[in-house]
């Protein structure tokens, strides 16, 4: 099986509207088909940004936002990175190549193209959430 890491800005895209990060999540994680790696720092970044308050103001945001992240806990691979790496310009970016490196993920897939200028970490291609579908259809 396939193993991905989802950038933040790939859960909030699911939830927000129908499109390839709402199909990957629904339909690639949820079903089993990939398995999603987290670590703790991912985790609390996830939880962190769909509880902020700018969200409260879109409809049924909180609750399938309740939902998403109860089964993501729930189907996802724990890692820990031990790598401390300065590779992003981001620096809270870093986190999400310190998993690729930690769980020799596939797959990292991110919406951010400003920090994101490379298109590999070791074993691990970055891609955007059209690219990967587009992969893997």
């Amino acid at each position: 099986m396939q193993k991905i890491i989802l950038d933040t800005n790939i859960i909030v895209s699911a939830l927000i509207q129908k499109g390839y990060p709402h199909y990957i999540v629904y339909e690639y994680v949820f079903e089993e088909q990939v398995q999603l790696c987290l670590s703790n720092a991912l985790w609390d970044e996830y939880c962190e940004v769909l509880a902020r308050e700018k969200f409260s103001k879109i409809p049924y945001f909180k609750s399938n936002s309740d939902i998403v992240l109860n089964r993501l806990i729930k189907t996802a691979a724990f890692y820990e990175p031990k790598a401390h790496l300065n590779i992003i310009k981001d620096e809270d970016d870093n986190k999400l190549l310190e998993l690729a490196d930690e769980s020799n993920a596939d797959f990292l897939i991110t919406g951010n193209h400003l920090d994101f200028h490379i298109t590999h970490y070791n074993n691990t291609q970055i891609l955007s959430p059209r690219e990967f579908w587009e992969k893997i259809k």
